[in-house]
C-alpha cells in the first residue's frame, strides 16, 4: 500500500520479504505515496486520482481502477475498498474486517490533514467531502479496532475519526482561527481538540 516519497529500490526490499506476487494499491496519488510505483507494475487506485497522477507520471503510466466496494483478496486476507474523498477526490481506505484493521492513508491521522494543495491543484481537496467521509467511516467504526495512517504516530484510535469530523465541521463553518504552520507553506494550521488541518 503506497510506495513512499523517494524511489529507492523498493522492488528488491519486497523480494527480500516475499516471493509471492505483489499487488500495488495507492490510497491516493500524492507524490509522497507514489514515488516507487513504476517498480511494481500497475498502480491500483480510484479513477478520480488519475488526472493528477497522469499529470505527474504521464498518460502511459500503468494503472488499474479500484472502485468503492471492491474487495482485494490476497489469499487468506481481504481488504474492502472504501472511498473517502476530501483529502483528494479519490482517497480510499482499506478495511480488513476479519483482522479489524483500517488502512486510512492520509485521511485519519494524528498529524494535520492537508486540505490544500501547494501546487495550486486546490480544487481536488474539499472540507465538505472530508466531513461526509468521516461520517461514513464513523458509521463503520464498530468494524475495526486499529487504524493505520500513512503519516504520524500509529496506530491511531478509531475515536480520532470523530475528532477529525468535529474539527472539519468547525473549519467549514469558519469557527477556527488559523495559526502559522511549523514549516513554510501556503496554508494555515487549524487545530481543534486533537485534530488538525493545513488549509
Amino acid at each position: 500500500v503506497d510506495t513512499g516519497v523517494t524511489g529507492g529500490n523498493l522492488r528488491d526490499e519486497i523480494q527480500r520479504l516475499t516471493g509471492l506476487p505483489v499487488v500495488l494499491v495507492n490510497t491516493h496519488a500524492d507524490d509522497d505515496h507514489t514515488a516507487a510505483n513504476a517498480q511494481l507494475g500497475a498502480a491500483h487506485m480510484h479513477p478520480a486520482e488519475l488526472p493528477y497522477y497522469e499529470a505527474k507520471n504521464g498518460r502511459d503510466a500503468k494503472t488499474a481502477p479500484l472502485w468503492d466496494g471492491d474487495v482485494i483478496d490476497i489469499g487468506g486476507r481481504s481488504f474492502e475498498v472504501i472511498l473517502i474523498p476530501g483529502h483528494t477526490p479519490g482517497s480510499i481506505a482499506l478495511l480488513d474486517a476479519e483482522n479489524r484493521v483500517l488502512v486510512a492513508g492520509d485521511s485519519v491521522t494524528l498529524s494535520p490533514v492537508f486540505l490544500f494543495d501547494p501546487e495550486g491543484y486546490a480544487a481536488i481537496r474539499s472540507v465538505n467531502a472530508f466531513i461526509r467521509s468521516m461520517d461514513r467511516l464513523g458509521a463503520r467504526a464498530g468494524e475495526f479496532d486499529t487504524v493505520y495512517p500513512s503519516h504520524g504516530p500509529f496506530p491511531v484510535p478509531p475515536a480520532q475519526i470523530g475528532h477529525l469530523r468535529a474539527a472539519a465541521e468547525k473549519l467549514a463553518a469558519g469557527e477556527l482561527d488559523g495559526g502559522e504552520p511549523p514549516f513554510p507553506m501556503l496554508a494555515k494550521l487549524y487545530e481543534h481538540e486533537g485534530a488538525a488541518f493545513f488549509y
